[in-house]
């Protein structure tokens, strides 16, 4: 995932999508923060990526032991926190408060639309997803943002440079987590974009500011994944317990 210095903490895109939820002060049921993902149970259960700050001294979740005892109105708030843990938890908190429309959702596969629009053109995702290497194959030229690179990746610094250079671009949801996504968007503003990752709210509020595509999430059973979660499963261990991957497009692919 990539981690920069060009977000705005304050993220109206966040501030809309919490905005939207407003009537939907509901009591929460669970929070558990696993080693890899986050789920907080309200209407629905919620999933999102379970980011740590660098620094130590950030190592906590504020009000621990008793995220519980508040409604999602003052849980959904922590998606704005400068703390990638808090921010965690709101993010899932607003995924557990989304109910999908169903006009919006195409069967395609997220994965499959990047490589149509990525074809003998210049590509760029952020986060290292495990289509990465059939992808290679399709675009001109295929640029793998990440902040811990694995071999041919780019690093943070080197990403920043080549976004305005892609035509398609694949955007981890962990960007609204930690405050990088306003960044990104500004940095390919004619690209075709693309929002990746269980983390990503299923709302049309993220066609308004510039994406084209939204795959994410919809946890169709919150007691069967949640050993798993709580274990330290990867998203490939939990999915087939209860998570289903649903796309939206702004328009007809």
């Amino acid at each position: 995932m990539i981690y920069g210095v060009n977000g705005n903490l304050k993220m109206k895109l966040i501030e809309d999508i919490i905005e939207s939820l407003k009537g939907k002060d509901v009591k929460i049921k669970n929070v558990y923060v696993g080693v890899f993902w986050t789920i907080v149970e309200s209407l629905h259960g919620g999933l999102a990526s379970t980011l740590v700050d660098k620094s130590h001294e950030h190592h906590h979740i504020a009000d621990a032991g008793h995220l519980t005892e508040k409604n999602a109105n003052e849980l959904i708030k922590k998606a704005l926190s400068s703390s990638l843990l808090d921010s965690s938890i709101g993010l899932a908190t607003i995924n557990s408060l989304l109910d999908v429309d169903e006009k919006w959702i195409t069967e395609i596969n997220a994965a499959d639309i990047l490589f149509e629009k990525a074809k003998d053109k210049n590509c760029a995702i952020i986060g290292h997803f495990p289509f990465i290497n059939k992808l290679e194959k399709e675009a001109k030229n295929l640029w793998t943002i990440e902040m811990y690179p694995r071999e041919k990746d780019l690093t943070v610094e080197e990403g920043w440079e080549v976004l305005p250079l892609a035509e398609v671009v694949g955007i981890t949801g962990t960007t609204l987590i930690n405050k990088t996504l306003d960044g990104i968007i500004s940095s390919c503003p004619n690209a075709f974009k693309v929002m990746i990752g269980p983390t990503t709210p299923l709302t049309p509020i993220l066609f308004d500011y510039g994406l084209d595509v939204i795959s994410g999430s919809i946890v169709t059973s919150t007691e069967k994944i949640l050993p798993y979660i709580q274990e330290g499963a990867s998203f490939r261990q939990i999915h087939p317990h209860g998570v289903k991957l649903v796309t939206m497009t702004k328009e007809k692919i």
